[in-house]
């Protein structure tokens, strides 16, 4: 046997050699992930909000498949890399009142929705846009056309209503209310996320408080939410904050109020804070009550709204008989000034006619009357106000829409400070990008609302912190509205993203210029997937639809 230590050296060469290339292979797997593309996207230098409501931290997020899978010091390499040096980077933003839903099989892209970092949508107002029957095939549509934001839907009491009633004002019978609740659980099945109303249109404001609370029970069963549109905005608010939350208590469900607004002049300053103390009180007792809101001063809807609720009984076509018969002309005039029982009046909401302004007239030869007051119209027109307001009315194509200044800031400022409020648009994807959303309605709303939220009350007035702003508009309404796995910059979650300069964000939509869009808002990510560049859309469609908990296969 050879003594190994007294090899001649010649022997022990390749020893040597197979050591070190053993050693260099080492070397190099161990450096591999230094070089590698082991992400997707990686953010580096952000200021990273988390969404919890946290303070921000200096940090690097890496994305994969989809997903947040590192946040801190990211070593690897990405695919995209997005330096966000002196910028902030938060979760995508959800807006909890949207009004996409017809719109995003014809314009998938939703450009004013993620140019204002909004990332998630949750519709329904109004309901599904389709039959009950249908919401499946037009989910399965959004998937296969695609979309570039998550969206999600409820499914409307008024849906059931009219399938089984028409639009006749009265009860259900026992029969006929057993077939509206079977209509809301196969809208349940088929991934609403809970039932809506809209109560001071009709006919949803023909329903009755028990009508409501028994379909809500249907709702519950299946996860589902209670979203209202309430039945007074005004001076009746508290009533009508009351009668959700009784609704959601008797249901058995969570409700969530859209829009919170105090639209009642005499009621400034009061009414904000009494709504916000009966919500409080529900919350004591351990109902799940919340709402979301708007940024501006004034709300938008069609011109007909000004227009007493029994007048729709029997559809468009009876409402138009009545408005062309003089004696019940009359009529209805004379319960704009005196009240009708039932209808929430907007235009006393509003303080009168003067502040109620024509947006969107319908009708070419009344377009030129876009921009003005009723009040002002009518007097250009030698004609009484309620009589002008009938007559746009009848004179439209379609749904006239009109401006109703009936708000204070310092009442959007008292919502805002409400630890459960959200941010919700009530406003739509355009079918193309600087023009009207598909309601119609030229509002700021629909271009600025969430950047307005740091713009104006973060940067500008200092109402709340940024922190808690992103909060209210990523993890609160996340968690509120039951959107899995979204919400936070966290490990597993879903990767939307805003990065966003504090300094340039600006919301710049204005009531005289509602269609511009927002500026120092970098880049939007929706799924890991950047879909909004240096402020253009990059055509990518990675947004997913978001089905209710009781979503059955």
């Amino acid at each position: 046997m050879i003594d190994q230590t007294c090899k001649p050296s010649f022997l022990r060469v390749p020893r040597l050699i197979r050591g070190g290339v053993l050693l260099i292979a080492v070397l190099a797997l161990l450096a591999a992930p230094l070089f590698a593309q082991e992400y997707d996207v990686v953010i580096r230098n952000g200021r990273v909000l988390d969404g919890a409501g946290n303070p921000w931290i200096l940090a690097d997020v890496a994305i994969r498949d989809g997903r947040f899978v590192r946040i801190g010091t990211v070593r690897g390499k990405g695919k995209v890399e997005i330096d966000a040096t002196g910028k902030y980077v938060s979760p995508g933003w959800i807006d909890s009142m949207d009004q996409s839903g017809s719109v995003l099989p014809m314009n998938g892209l939703a450009e004013n929705k993620l140019f204002m970092g909004v990332t998630t949508a949750i519709g329904g107002e109004g309901g599904t846009p389709v039959p009950v029957d249908q919401i499946g095939e037009y989910f399965k549509g959004l998937e296969t056309s695609g979309i570039s934001i998550n969206f999600g839907t409820y499914f409307s009491a008024t849906q059931a209503r009219v399938a089984v009633l028409g639009m006749d004002s009265r009860v259900p019978n026992a029969e006929e209310l057993e077939r509206m609740k079977a209509i809301i659980e196969k809208a349940m099945q088929a991934g609403a996320m809970g039932m809506t109303t809209a109560l001071i249109y009709p006919p949803s404001s023909y329903a009755k408080t028990p009508e409501l609370i028994e379909l809500a029970k249907v709702a519950g069963k299946y996860g589902g939410i209670y979203a209202t549109h309430m039945r007074d905005e005004g001076k009746g608010l508290v009533g009508a904050v009351e009668e959700a939350i009784e609704i959601g208590e008797k249901g058995g469900l969570p409700v969530e109020i859209f829009h919170l607004k105090a639209a009642y002049q005499p009621g400034w300053g009061r009414l904000m804070r009494e709504a916000g103390e009966a919500i409080e009180r529900a919350r004591g007792r351990g109902v799940d009550v919340a709402a979301d809101i708007y940024l501006y001063t004034a709300g938008g809807t069609g011109l007909e709204a000004t227009i007493p609720s029994w007048a729709f009984e029997g559809g468009v076509s009876k409402l138009f008989e009545r408005l062309n018969d003089p004696e019940t002309r009359a009529r209805l005039k004379r319960e704009i000034v005196e009240g009708s029982p039932g209808w929430w009046n907007i235009v006393e909401a509003s303080g009168g006619w003067e502040n109620i302004i024509l947006v969107n007239a319908r009708n070419e030869q009344n377009a030129k009357f876009e921009g003005k007051s009723i009040a002002a119209i009518a007097k250009e027109l030698g004609k009484d106000p309620a009589d002008t307001a009938f007559d746009l009315v009848l004179q439209g194509t379609a749904r006239v829409y009109a401006l109703y200044f009936m708000m204070s800031e310092d009442d959007v400022i008292t919502a805002l400070k409400f630890p459960w409020t959200s941010i919700g648009s009530d406003a739509g994807a355009a079918l193309k990008p600087g023009e009207v959303d598909t309601l119609g309605l030229p509002h700021p709303r629909s271009y600025g609302n969430h950047p307005r939220l740091i713009a104006r009350f973060v940067r500008e007035k200092k109402v709340i912190s940024l922190e808690e702003a992103i909060r209210k508009m990523t993890s609160w309404p996340a968690t509120r509205l039951r959107i899995p796995k979204r919400g936070l910059i966290k490990e597993g979650m879903w990767a939307d993203a805003v990065i966003f300069d504090y300094e340039k964000i600006n919301d710049r939509a204005t009531f005289e210029e509602p269609l511009l869009s927002p500026v120092g808002i970098d880049r939007v990510l929706v799924n890991g997937t950047v879909v909004v560049e240096n402020g253009k859309h990059t055509g990518a469609k990675p947004g997913k639809v978001i089905y209710g908990q009781g979503k059955q296969d």
